[in-house]
């Protein structure tokens, strides 16, 4: 009994430092594919592709339901160092499980493009939001500015839900409004050029 406890024991201490050898192996690639995943996307959502994020900010804000969210907002600017907008992260909870956008908007607030950066929504059905809100599709959003929040059809609103899929899209419109609202609580210093962090 003694020989297998010695056994198993040694066998899990090996196991462990295995496991993280090859954590410390492959943490730093993660990280670096997460960070080119991160700058193709916001390329992709500010529609252009000799740009620069000038400046990363974090906002908290109250949502319509009380809860306190985080919201990265990338300030873009383009090859001649001109303010292009920015991208911004937001995360609101789909019909799987969280559901988290990166949405460009230009100056003015109106949406240049967006991109799935996670979710759990269901395959043919919830994940098709990843194009359904594109431009030219069914619930097209691009062009558009939540300045009125964006809803679907069903409540009232202006954008067609994906078929079968009302939870997701209520879900996905809330992440762009709660986006829209987080960058336009970061307004720019006219003299400075920098962003100030707002917490609401």
């Amino acid at each position: 009994m003694t020989n297998m406890v010695l056994v198993l024991t040694a066998a899990a201490v090996i196991m462990g430092f295995i496991l993280a050898w090859v954590n410390s192996l492959t943490a730093a690639p993660i990280q670096q594919q997460k960070e080119k995943a991160l700058a193709d996307g916001i390329r992709q959502v500010m529609c252009a592709d000799d740009i620069s994020v000038a400046r990363t900010d974090t906002v908290s804000q109250t949502d319509n339901k009380g809860k306190e969210l985080n919201y990265v907002i990338y300030q873009v600017n383009d090859a001649q160092h001109q303010d292009l907008g920015a991208a911004v992260e937001s995360t609101t909870n789909g019909f799987g499980g969280d559901l988290k956008v990166l949405v460009g908007f230009d100056r003015e607030g109106r949406i240049l493009g967006y991109t799935l950066l996670e979710h759990q929504e269901t395959p043919g059905l919830g994940a098709k939001a990843d194009v359904w809100f594109q431009r030219g599709e069914k619930g097209d959003i691009i062009g558009k500015s939540p300045q009125e929040p964006l809803t679907v059809s069903k409540d009232g609103g202006q954008v067609d839900a994906i078929t079968a899929s009302t939870i997701t899209s209520r879900a996905f419109l809330s992440a762009v409004n709660n986006a829209y609202n987080a960058y336009k609580a970061t307004p720019i210093d006219a003299e400075t050029g920098a962003t100030k962090k707002k917490e609401n």
